[in-house]
């Protein structure tokens, strides 16, 4: 028997534009996610895939880290205080986690309404719906939804408040999630809810996955605050028991 290709040591796709995707992605590997074009958007939330209730948490996320960005070294919480994944490498520097995600009467307003049954795949999708079809394939529904990240995308506030979209990447930058659970990761590359664009933004992301470096005493993501080592402590809480006895 022919086992070439059976075992994989790294993986690469290339989510197209206003899609989605989705992959119970093991504890120990990294994902990087690269902006191919530039001006993407990458809508993320996560999920234990054991006990689907436990879901990632936004401003829990924020809250304990003292931050409105997320970048290298924050670390992205669930809602039980263990740590779904931590942001290793980020050349970008500042993604939402604030803003949400679009919506059908969204897109329509900016781009006008162009639906897959006329369309195919030259229909504009939000980020709403994506999400829900991803999230029906494990049996989840809208009232599963939490707030999710916006990967790419730079948010800023006026004298008054009101939120834009300021900064965008650029052609090529990344972003590296490690993962120090298992996590189910549901995400699309449909535009950010601010994105005011002209035309409809058409921008692909590439995935890969590998093996990650373990996690050792001066990692900067255990150590950038006191929080992120209880998170971590309940992470091993977590998996005690599960190590490898053999």
């Amino acid at each position: 028997m022919n086992t070439e290709g059976l075992f994989l040591s790294e993986y690469t796709t290339v989510v197209s534009p206003g899609s989605h995707w989705s992959l119970m992605v093991r504890q120990g590997v990294k994902m990087t996610v690269t902006d191919l074009t530039g001006g993407a958007n990458v809508g993320m939330v996560f999920f234990n895939p054991t006990f689907l209730c436990e879901r990632f948490n936004a401003p829990d996320s924020l809250k304990c880290q003292h931050t409105f960005k997320l970048t290298r070294g924050h670390c992205l919480y669930s809602d039980m205080g263990r740590i779904f994944a931590s942001i290793v490498e980020d050349t970008f520097g500042w993604h939402d986690s604030v803003c949400g995600n679009s919506h059908a009467a969204d897109v329509e307003a900016r781009w006008g309404k162009r639906d897959y049954q006329s369309q195919r795949n030259e229909w504009l999708q939000n980020g709403f719906d994506a999400f829900l079809v991803e999230l029906g394939k494990y049996q989840l529904k809208k009232e599963d939804l939490s707030s999710n990240l916006n990967l790419f995308s730079e948010i800023s506030a006026d004298s008054k408040g009101k939120l834009s979209l300021s900064r965008r990447s650029n052609a090529r930058d990344k972003i590296s999630l490690r993962f120090e659970m298992d996590t189910l990761v549901v995400l699309h590359t449909c535009p950010h809810p601010l994105n005011d664009d002209e035309e409809y933004p058409r921008k692909p992301v590439q995935i890969r996955l590998e093996k990650a470096a373990p996690v050792l005493a001066d990692d900067y993501c255990l150590n950038l605050c006191d929080e992120n080592r209880r998170g971590f402590r309940n992470n091993a809480l977590y998996h005690f028991g599960m190590e490898d006895v053999s």
